[in-house]
């Protein structure tokens, strides 16, 4: 009855891929590297349990 209450876990989970990807956007910028490739591979994660909650 009141399900339009409950938070979306994929919504959440867009957003905190979004916001890692832009991050990592400026770690490249910066020519930071090995800080870019360890917050791309954390985005992957989060990436892959959207996917899951897809299926």
């Amino acid at each position: 009855m009141f399900g339009f209450f409950k938070s979306d876990p994929k919504k959440k989970l867009q957003e905190k891929y979004e916001k890692l990807l832009y991050e990592a956007m400026q770690f490249q910028r910066n020519g930071d590297i090995k800080s870019y490739s360890m917050i791309t591979a954390e985005a992957e994660k989060v990436h892959d349990e959207i996917k899951k909650l897809q299926a």
